[in-house]
């Protein structure tokens, strides 16, 4: 069965299916991506981060396991992310549909994929506070709230500080603004509203699971 951050969980990776199929199937997925990139330099710098987390996931797992669902939502916002590592995001073919769709000039992949990080890696996040600082209930979601916030956020002056380290062509691909001043607010703004409808949602489904007193 699939566990959830409310229930046990179990550091037992040999045994757990879902798991290896996750773990397989993104490597699979990022080794194919990671075949000539658009742009090499763009590639590199937006896994960086990726091999950090990845590991850290790795390293801590049987000290510190999540929950099947979790896992889950991790590995489709890094199979996303791909794409984007991939193409770049402002040359993301998904993207180019949706303005083709949708209207206007600029690409929007890394639009979804900002308002997705929010939306797919808050419950995750929600898990390890419960977990890792036995805080429950609301507390756990404001402080997953706050995190998700503050990497959003941290993400966006990361570019900024890639802009001014690197020549301005390599720094711009990374950047990924289109023209967009208010880029790095709308990014935020989108991450946080996504992870404001998962910890709703969240918290109103474990609100039902509980048994009338």
């Amino acid at each position: 069965m699939l566990t959830t951050a409310g229930g046990p969980v179990a550091a037992n990776f040999r045994r757990n299916r879902l798991l290896q199929g996750l773990a397989g199937a993104y490597a699979l997925w990022w080794l194919a991506l990671a075949v000539a990139p658009y742009d090499r330099f763009d590639w590199l710098l937006e896994n960086l981060l990726v091999f950090a987390f990845v590991g850290l996931l790795t390293a801590t797992y049987r000290r510190f396991p999540l929950s099947d669902l979790s896992y889950l939502l991790i590995a489709v916002f890094l199979a996303l992310h791909a794409v984007g590592a991939h193409y770049t995001y402002s040359e993301a073919p998904v993207g180019g549909w949706m303005t083709d769709l949708l209207g206007g000039e600029r690409n929007h992949y890394d639009r979804v994929v900002h308002f997705l990080f929010g939306f797919l890696c808050a419950y995750p996040l929600r898990e390890a506070v419960m977990r890792g600082c036995g805080v429950a209930g609301w507390r756990s979601g404001l402080l997953a709230f706050a995190v998700v916030l503050a990497f959003s956020s941290g993400y966006e002056m990361l570019e900024w500080g890639a802009v001014l380290v690197l020549s301005p062509e390599e720094g711009m691909a990374f950047l990924g603004a289109q023209g967009d001043v208010f880029d790095a607010q709308k990014d935020t703004a989108l991450a946080t509203l996504g992870a404001a409808i998962t910890l709703l949602v969240a918290g109103v489904l474990e609100r039902r699971r509980r048994p009338l007193s």
